[in-house]
């Protein structure tokens, strides 16, 4: 895993170049949207059972057959390892978010993820809206302006959307 300094220091190293204007300033402008990626962080870190709890609550509404005799998340030990499963995308979309670089949630969380459901049969499509659960829920608690610092957050935003997309076509 690499944090977006380490990134890009390297990608220059590895053509023998020194950094570009354009890398300098994207470097400068994520320090500046530190104070709220920390922000973000610390919202979806403090909130992550609330935000775990309420994603899969939904998609247990929407998807009433996976909780049904028979379903994937029929017993209470299968509903846990569903809730195991959607709070582990959400802390490692938390990581990605910190470091600015997706290569944490990918290494440690994606890869091969789609092949472990298919083996174990489940539905991936579901485990996806899950997913998208969580990151409905984690975009509404991320953009109250309340208590964080001020300041256009929509790049921000965009970029953890980005990463439960990119959990969320993973596994479909």
């Amino acid at each position: 895993m690499l944090d977006a300094f380490a990134k890009v220091v390297s990608q220059a190293d590895t053509r023998g170049e020194y950094l570009s204007e354009n890398q300098v300033n994207a470097l400068i402008a994520f320090v500046k949207d530190g104070n709220k990626r920390v922000d973000v962080v610390n919202r979806l870190s403090s909130n992550s059972s609330a935000i775990v709890t309420d994603a899969a609550r939904s998609l247990f509404s929407e998807q009433p057959v996976l909780v049904a005799p028979g379903g994937n998340a029929y017993t209470n030990r299968r509903a846990a390892a569903c809730l195991r499963d959607l709070e582990i995308i959400l802390r490692y979309v938390t990581y990605a978010t910190f470091t600015g670089d997706a290569s944490i949630l990918d290494d440690r969380a994606l890869n091969g993820l789609r092949e472990t459901y298919v083996a174990l049969g489940v539905p991936g499509a579901s485990v996806a809206a899950g997913i998208l659960k969580l990151k409905d829920a984690s975009l509404a608690l991320a953009a109250d302006p309340n208590g964080i610092t001020r300041g256009d957050c929509s790049s921000l935003l965009a970029e953890v959307a980005s990463y439960f997309d990119r959990a969320a076509a993973a596994v479909s």
